[in-house]
């Protein structure tokens, strides 16, 4: 059998009792609930930091990222020896197809929605509820886009693969050599894209359930993430899975994020309680078996 447990500072009186058949509680004439005015709740806190857990989490994929960073992009050059001897059948099949000359105008349009997307934070000031929250709503966008800079750095500084624009002899070979050129594993810009966008979408989702405008930004996101990773394979930048896991692994970490912060509120339906005075004052508390 359940056991009712109820706690009260030493100054309230509490009268609690359960009717077997109806579930009212009883009480005499000397303490009949008076009726009380309507308080609405306060709004309740959407997000609950773990500061033991999200510094350390944040800091380090900060740290790395920006030490990170600074090594994929400088890696040695190939010589031309090895580029020449290149042969496309080493290439998986199912990315095969993805192989095609480096385009410049293309890689420079998958930078508008990446750009676009970084300073996302900014819009949880037009909000007035996210806008009382944009300190802990920066911190967990911060933490988030240093998950996805830590997974995706990573995997860059851990392995060399030759991106689609090397293997086609159409790009031109002081190009295929780059040092940049190794770096198709995994699609970055696409994985960051999709972190910043779905965090937004997923952040506007929590403070408005009741709201059909989430599913705008939902679309959004993955507009702009399905863009950019339509551009990076339109440029020769990255192959199709190298795309795939940017979108997954961003999109992931975008919800995954502030899911994980999100308070837990309980309701039990089977538990009422109730304010009276009169000689006394207290709180009725009934619970129904």
């Amino acid at each position: 059998m359940k056991k009712l447990i109820v706690v009260v500072p030493a100054f309230l009186f509490v009268f609690a009792s359960v009717h077997a058949q109806n579930d009212s509680v009883l009480l005499t004439r000397d303490t009949l609930p008076i009726q009380q005015p309507e308080i609405k709740d306060k709004p309740k806190e959407v997000y609950k930091l773990n500061l033991g857990a999200d510094i350390p989490v944040t800091a380090t994929g900060t740290l790395w990222s920006l030490y990170a960073f600074s090594q994929i992009y400088s890696k040695d050059p190939s010589d031309a020896e090895t580029i020449l001897a290149l042969d496309k059948s080493q290439v998986p099949r199912f990315d095969r197809w993805a192989i095609r000359p480096y385009n410049e105008k293309v890689d420079k349009i998958s930078y508008l929605p990446f750009y676009a997307s970084m300073p996302m934070p900014v819009f949880f000031l037009f909000d007035k509820r996210m806008r009382k929250d944009i300190a802990k709503l920066s911190f967990l966008y911060l933490e988030a886009m240093s998950v996805t800079g830590l997974l995706y750095t990573g995997s860059t500084y851990l392995t060399n693969r030759y991106r689609p624009y090397v293997w086609d002899e159409g790009t031109p070979l002081d190009y295929r050599t780059r040092g940049g050129g190794k770096n198709s594993f995994y699609a970055g810009h696409v994985a960051l894209v999709a972190t910043s966008t779905f965090f937004f979408a997923q952040v506007w989702a929590d403070y408005h359930p009741d709201s059909k405008a989430k599913w705008v930004w939902y679309g959004l996101a993955g507009a702009a993430t399905g863009a950019t990773a339509y551009w990076r394979y339109r440029g020769g930048l990255h192959f199709p899975s190298d795309i795939a896991l940017g979108v997954v692994q961003g999109t992931l970490t975008g919800i995954l994020v502030p899911k994980l912060h999100k308070t837990r509120l309980i309701k039990n339906p089977n538990l009422s309680i109730t304010p009276f005075t009169g000689l006394s004052h207290g709180l009725a508390v009934r619970y129904k078996l």
